[in-house]
């Protein structure tokens, strides 16, 4: 009906979804829990394997810049061998290295593993929208928003799981991430057919020279220092708090849960008030003053602090990927895949530069740096505007008509 509300389509038409969609959905929200897993367990981590925070640090870093590199091949094999055979691969490599991070006796070996988890988390994450947008009924408005809802649900859940498996030791969180994944490769394998591949295969550079247009450069090189204040407060809040599992895995919920919320129902709507670019500048800038008071506030203030992060990260997200699909002519996937291949080096610096500077300085110059970066990200977005504005005015319009909701381009 005219003037119906594109999201509310997308709602109403989510569960009716044949047996491969929730599948695939189903194992990526475990794969989103991944990313923050580890959160409330990194003190627990430093202690058993002995080492310091710049070193268990590391897992993010070593994770993220796998990942930020494999975005160049997810691409390049999944238009090769197809997307049901690239999911497989991604979720075997997960169920791999994810066990035999249970197994570390050494921080060292840990990172390692965690660098082949994010390997085949990248294959498995930058696939699976293509493939549930494929096999989805109800158009790809269902489809995103039951993607995006895995994404946030795995956001929340990450931190939960791993305090509740961590509290008896730092390993369960890993033999249960693999276990669960191994439940995906198997729904996966049963349910999901092999998709139609791509006309046009793509090759290894074709992200690269996507990023030679300057609005979607200008789009990754915000995301970039948005991304450095995002991975601080996820990789370094958790020492800052110095809390049990438990409580670290509540707050980090919380967290995840403000961050679905925001990215999957308040940020369309702001959008359609405001305007994009008016969105992620705006979140930009509360989210340098959330930083600095979380660096300065009491530990109560920073539980509230980081708490409340979640909402403008969830926001960040929303935007900044509906920027980077639409801002060229590139094709999404191409287009993705160079956004992120920026982007996730700013995830995989952050975690090790964050613990540095403390030791370098004081424990609250880390935050000041991070607001920083988030402010850097307002800069560019004002100052490349007009390379952006065109397309942020045409969002609303395409969001309704062709997609009905945002997209996480992870």
């Amino acid at each position: 009906m005219q003037g119906e509300d594109p999201f509310e389509q997308g709602t109403a038409s989510i569960l009716r979804q044949p047996k491969a969609v929730w599948a695939t959905a189903g194992a990526s929200v475990v794969a989103f829990m991944g990313i923050g897993l580890v959160d409330p367990i990194l003190p627990s981590i430093a202690k058993g394997l002995e080492a310091t925070p710049s070193q268990v640090s590391l897992l993010f870093t070593s994770y993220f810049l796998i990942t930020a590199v494999a975005m160049l091949v997810t691409g390049f094999v999944s238009s090769r061998i197809g997307g049901r055979r690239t999911l497989l691969a991604g979720l075997a490599l997960v169920v791999v290295f994810a066990a035999l991070s249970g197994t570390s006796s050494s921080v060292a070996e840990l990172v390692g593993f965690r660098a082949g988890w994010g390997l085949g988390n990248a294959l498995f994450v930058s696939t699976a929208l293509a493939v549930i947008v494929g096999a989805a009924a109800g158009g790809s408005s269902a489809a995103i928003l039951l993607y995006e809802s895995a994404l946030g649900l795995g956001m929340a859940c990450g931190p939960l799981l791993g305090a509740l498996l961590g509290d008896a030791s730092w390993r369960y969180p890993f033999f249960g991430t693999a276990a669960l994944m191994a439940i995906g490769f198997v729904c996966i394998t049963a349910f999901l057919k092999e998709q139609p591949r791509p006309a046009r295969k793509t090759s290894l550079l074709d992200p690269v020279k996507a990023l030679g247009h300057g609005g979607l450069a200008s789009v990754a090189t915000s995301a970039f220092f948005y991304n450095y204040a995002f991975f601080t407060i996820l990789a370094f809040t958790p020492f800052v708090l110095n809390m049990t599992p438990y409580k670290s895995g509540a707050v980090f919920f919380a967290w995840g849960l403000l961050l679905a919320v925001f990215s999957v129902l308040v940020a369309p709507r702001l959008q359609k008030r405001f305007g994009s670019l008016k969105v992620v500048g705006g979140s930009l800038v509360l989210l340098a003053a959330d930083l600095v008071i979380l660096g300065y506030g009491n530990h109560t203030t920073a539980i509230v602090c980081t708490i409340v992060s979640g909402a403008f990260i969830g926001m960040n997200n929303t935007v900044y990927t509906e920027l980077a699909l639409g801002v060229s002519d590139a094709p999404r996937p191409v287009a993705s895949a160079g956004y992120n291949f920026v982007r996730w080096f700013a995830a995989a610096a952050a975690p090790y530069l964050a613990p540095k500077i403390e030791e370098w300085s004081n424990i609250h110059i880390p935050f000041v740096v991070a607001a920083a970066a988030a402010l850097l990200g307002a800069v560019v977005v004002w100052v490349r505007r007009s390379a952006l504005s065109h397309e942020a005015e045409e969002l609303e319009p395409k969001h309704a008509t062709e997609d009905g909701v945002t997209v996480f381009a992870n």
